[in-house]
Order: C-alpha cells, then sequence, then structure tokens
C-alpha cells in the first residue's frame, strides 16, 4: 500500500473514533512516515504513528498498535501541556521533529498550526540543534544512572539498554534525522559514514556488545526471540505501554523486520532491537504466566552472554562505560554541527 492511501485511512480513524471526544484537543503524524513521499511504498515492517493530544491530566496508557482497514496504525498521547511553547518543543528532540513539517491531522483549536510554523522556521537553527542534542546526551546520563539491582533482570537490561541506545539519537539530532526507535542504529550508521566517522560507528557498536558478530549468529537469535515472542503474546494480559508490540499484529515489525535487516547486512544493527523484545517478551512472561516453561534454548540469557553481559554488575559497568564515551560522542556531534550544510546560524 502506498503510504499516502495508509495516511489516508489512518486520519479516517482519527475522524471516526477520538476527534469528537471532549478530551481532544488535536493530532499529528510522527515517526518515520513524516519523511515519506506519498506515492512510496509502506514497508511491510513500518507502521503509521500518530500522537493523539489530550487535555487530560492524567496522559492515557498509550494504545498502541491496532490495524485498521489493513493499515497498521500507532496510537501514542500526549499531553496538551507539553504542546504550548515552541521554546519546549524545539528542545525536547522527541517533540521537535513532527513539526518540522506540517504533520497535523486535526486542529480544532488552531495551537497546533501555529506552533509547527513556529518550530519549524526555528528548527534548523544552530542554537535549538544543539540543546535538542543536550537533552539527548542528558536522557543517556539520566537514563544510566537509575539502573535499579532491585528490580527483575529483565527491568534491569531495559533500563541499560534504551539509555545506551540515546547515544545514537544524539548523532541523529545532529544530523537533522528522525530520532527512529527500531531502526536507530542503521540510521546512525548511515550519518555517521557519510560525515566520515566510521570509527565512531564501531565504538557505539562495541558498547552494545555486538561489534563482532556474524549474521548467522544474530539470525540464530531471532529464531529463539521468535519462540519466545510467540509464547509471549499468547499469554499477555497485563497492560504495558508497549503491549501492543508484543501481539501477532507487531510479528512483521518484530520478528520479519529484524530478519530483513539480517538478510540485508546489517545483521548488527538488528541487535538492539532483538535484546529489547527479548526483555519485554519476559516481563510479559513473568507477569502473566510466571510458570510458564519454555521449550526451546538458548534465550535471553544466551543474548545476553553473548554481549558479555551475565550480571547486573556487568550492566553497571556498560552503563560506565557509556558514560565514559560521551565526550567523544559530544566531539563528534560538534563536527557534524559544524559541517551540516543545512544546519542555519542562530
Amino acid at each position: 500500500m502506498k503510504v499516502g492511501k495508509a495516511k489516508k485511512i489512518a486520519v479516517e480513524w482519527v475522524v471516526l473514533h477520538v476527534s469528537q471526544k471532549p478530551w481532544f484537543r488535536g493530532a499529528y503524524f510522527s515517526g518515520s512516515t513524516t519523511g515519506m513521499q506519498v506515492d512510496e511504498e509502506l514497508p511491510i515492517s513500518s507502521d503509521i504513528d500518530i500522537v493523539i493530544v489530550t487535555d487530560e491530566e492524567e496522559v492515557p496508557l498509550k494504545l498502541g498498535k491496532l490495524i485498521y482497514k489493513g493499515v497498521l496504525i500507532e496510537i501514542t498521547y500526549i499531553a496538551w501541556k507539553e504542546l504550548q511553547s515552541a521554546e519546549h518543543v524545539l528542545t525536547a528532540y522527541h517533540l521537535a521533529g513532527s513539526f518540522r513539517l506540517d504533520t497535523i491531522i486535526v486542529d480544532p483549536t488552531g495551537h497546533l498550526h501555529k506552533l509547527q510554523k513556529e518550530v519549524s522556521s526555528q528548527f534548523s537553527k544552530r542554537s535549538w540543534v544543539r540543546r535538542r542534542c543536550e537533552n539527548a546526551r542528558k536522557k543517556v546520563e539520566n537514563g544510566l544512572q537509575s539502573i535499579d539491582p532491585a528490580v527483575p533482570w529483565h527491568d534491569q537490561v531495559t533500563s541499560w539498554l534504551f539509555p545506551s541506545g540515546v547515544t545514537t539519537h544524539v548523532i541523529l539530532v545532529a544530523a537533522l534525522r528522525n530520532p527512529t526507535v527500531r531502526l536507530r542504529y542503521l540510521a546512525a550508521r548511515e550519518v555517521l559514514m557519510e560525515y566520515g566517522y566510521t570509527d565512531i560507528y564501531e565504538e557505539l557498536l562495541t558498547l552494545l556488545g555486538c561489534v563482532q558478530f556474524t549474521p548467522q549468529q544474530v539470525e540464530n537469535h531471532l529464531e529463539q526471540l521468535a519462540l519466545t515472542f510467540d509464547a509471549a503474546a499468547s499469554v499477555a494480559k497485563t497492560p504495558f505501554f508497549f503491549s501492543t508490540d508484543i501481539a501477532q499484529i507487531s510479528r512483521p515489525i518484530a520478528i520479519d523486520g529484524s530478519l530483513n535487516l539480517i538478510r540485508s547486512g546489517y545483521h548488527r544493527e538488528a541487535m538492539f532491537w532483538i535484546i529489547a523484545t527479548f526483555a519485554r517478551c519476559h516481563k510479559i512472561l513473568a507477569c502473566d504466566a510466571p510458570n510458564l516453561q519454555l521449550d526451546h534454548t538458548p534465550t535471553f540469557e544466551a543474548v545476553m552472554s553473548d554481549i558479555g553481559v551475565y550480571s547486573t554488575n556487568d550492566l553497571i559497568l556498560r552503563g560506565e562505560h557509556v558514560i565514559d564515551f560521551l565526550p567523544k560522542l559530544w566531539n563528534t556531534t560538534e563536527a557534524i554541527l559544524n559541517e551540516n550544510p543545512y544546519i542555519l546560524n542562530g
């Protein structure tokens, strides 16, 4: 299906299902499809990301993925107060990209269009780009200092993995690229290759623990993840913000999408989402099927063993290595900011 058609169907869902709610304050597209042309074919491993703006005091749990008229849509909520000032959006690296272009679906108050024009006019100015890079860097530092030895192993892994992966977002923000989630390492690779910083990319993979991995090694882990994924999806009941990521409708993204990366020569880039998905599956299994015995090996433990992580102390040490790497990463970020021809003075 073409991107344009898929987006029209997603717009229809918004209009029919949420636009008349009393708390509704607008909706806009987010994610990778904002940069795609309407006549491009929507990849099978992609969904249409939509952010719903709510004025409720407590933002609802992420609705997640759903299928509407054959289109996989992912719905996230954001608080109205988060979008009140252009300055706040321009500083927040996870928000600003959605307002670089006019991605607005519904804007009953007119505020989102005004905000979009203000953000768009200043998005590429050096001062704002640097502040967004600093915002991402701070997320790395804060996240890696919050690994809690008292929580279950899968949660500890998640607390290490995602902040470590935000190192790629620092680079992507400097290059004015979308700070994508699942494909963050592939996107960072493209930027660092373009600017001639191959050594920095290899260091990112070293910090992740997969720099020496072979395609077959990664594919073996993916095969075991597929079994774990199916087991977790079949028993999942407890709602988590990622619940619909571990469901049959998301299998083309989590499993097939990872296999496509491996078969395309980007096996190392697939490891981030393989580890993340393993951890999420085990969180579901721990809550909803604690006595379930998985009859396949190797498993999550084998993945962590392969990247050289066996204990909480190993995770903390890995986190410290990432923090120690940040000055070098920042030097590279500054270099990209200086070399990027699309960065504007100001």
